[in-house]
């Protein structure tokens, strides 16, 4: 195994444990972990985005292919870097305006296509759908999107959610089942989307938990059991050096 792929073992064996030390209390080990990862994840978001785009979309097209054309959206990225100098701030309100402008036309459309005029579409799908020989029919199918039985489920959860946030009339009686429904339906909204952001941080964790498994193999220089007694010896000793430590002025 490369010297390359080893050293990689180590770092990020080492950086895990120290952020993993965090849930024993806050010390420097998740501090210095924390900081390195901020500083090396601006540092290749900086150096990605100067040559995704600096390079890639700018000055390459320029330089090689002749596109003019783009030395206009660079002139209003110029103007907006004009904020900070204070006699000529006044400059930056023309491209922020552009941009936001622009930015605003594109979204609006997409995003009343997406949320809107979709769920329009998939609340008025027919309840019952036309077969050949049968006539009639109504598909029971929940594994199935387009199926009838889940057409029903989703106008009864889109008309019981809106009545919901219909307050001109009290919601009492008949109304009140209806409310209460609605409630009910976005309450398995909401905990599908916490379950969602769960899992996904569930994955990262179990990921985080293989690679230390993995690393603790010998091919690797069992890197997890070595880095585990040094952060955990280092823990004991910065926990009894601030036992130690006098109380500063101003502290009880």
């Amino acid at each position: 195994m490369s010297f390359e792929i080893i050293l990689g073992a180590w770092v990020a064996t080492g950086l895990t444990l120290f952020i993993f030390s965090f849930l024993y209390k806050d010390n420097p080990l998740f501090k210095f972990a924390e900081h390195l990862y901020v500083g090396v994840s601006l540092g290749y978001i900086i150096v990605k985005t100067y040559d995704s785009v600096v390079l890639h979309l700018i000055v390459k097209p320029i330089v090689e292919n002749g596109e003019i054309a783009l030395l206009i959206p660079v002139a209003i990225g110029m103007l907006m870097l004009t904020r900070y100098v204070p006699k000529a701030a006044w400059m930056s309100r023309y491209a922020f305006a552009f941009i936001v402008g622009m930015g605003a036309g594109l979204a609006i459309p997409r995003t009343i296509s997406s949320f809107i005029l979709k769920q329009i579409e998939d609340t008025v799908r027919p309840l019952l759908s036309m077969t050949g020989q049968d006539g009639l029919a109504f598909s029971m199918n929940l594994l199935n999107p387009g199926s009838n039985l889940n057409a029903l489920i989703i106008l009864l959860g889109v008309s019981s959610v809106l009545f919901y946030f219909f307050f001109s009339i009290e919601h009492s009686g008949a109304g009140r089942a209806v409310a209460r429904t609605g409630v009910i339906f976005l309450m398995i909204s909401f905990g599908a989307g916490f379950g969602y952001t769960v899992m996904a941080r569930m994955s990262l964790l179990i990921g985080r938990l293989t690679d230390l498994i993995e690393f603790s193999d010998a091919s690797y220089g069992r890197p997890t059991i070595w880095l585990l007694a040094v952060t955990i010896g280092a823990l004991v000793v910065l926990s009894r050096r601030m036992r130690r430590e006098p109380p500063q002025e101003g502290e009880g």
